[in-house]
């Protein structure tokens, strides 16, 4: 059975149903992440060569989790979207969850661009980067400098999804 148009189609669902959640509640489903990595095994475990396909997921889910985890570590991400990220990579594989993450970045700094400029918080943003930067030069560490205000927050789930559905629409195009 050839499971590669359904793990597309599915993602595609996946990642649109999660960037309305993160849009509308600034939340991401649990349920619908646990939905779509049990789908996404699922449909692995059915290709033709099923051991190959389970340790690409595998592969993917890892990869997608370790490249956000940071972010969130660092309080930059919520924990939902990392675990969405982990959940594309169980659909696509590890070296397509690393492409996604990359177009998701990009995205994910134009929206923050764009929400930073419409709210009036370009020079708070700017203030922010410079003590960040500062911080790096000087070699102080992360918990040691003092609170700034944050220049607002972004529904991240939304970058995944444009990152998503554009890595799948070129493989298509």
């Amino acid at each position: 059975m050839v499971v590669a148009p359904y793990l597309d189609t599915l993602l595609l669902l996946l990642a649109a149903a999660a960037a309305i959640n993160d849009l509308a509640s600034r939340r991401i489903p649990n349920l619908l992440l646990l939905c779509g990595l049990a789908c996404a095994l699922v449909l692995h475990a059915l290709s033709p060569s099923p051991g190959e396909a389970l340790l690409s997921s595998l592969g993917g889910f890892a990869a997608g989790l370790l490249i956000f985890l940071p972010f969130y570590m660092m309080r930059g991400m919520a924990a939902g979207d990392v675990k969405m990220m982990a959940t594309v990579g169980a659909f696509t594989g590890p070296a397509t969850a690393f492409h996604i993450a990359i177009m998701a970045w990009c995205a994910g700094g134009a929206m923050a661009i764009a929400i930073i400029v419409f709210r009036g918080r370009l020079l708070l943003a700017l203030r922010n980067l410079w003590h960040i930067a500062r911080g790096l030069w000087l070699r102080i560490p992360v918990g040691s400098a003092a609170k700034s205000e944050s220049a607002g927050s972004m529904p991240y789930g939304v970058a995944i999804a444009a990152g998503t559905i554009y890595v799948l629409a070129m493989r298509y195009s």
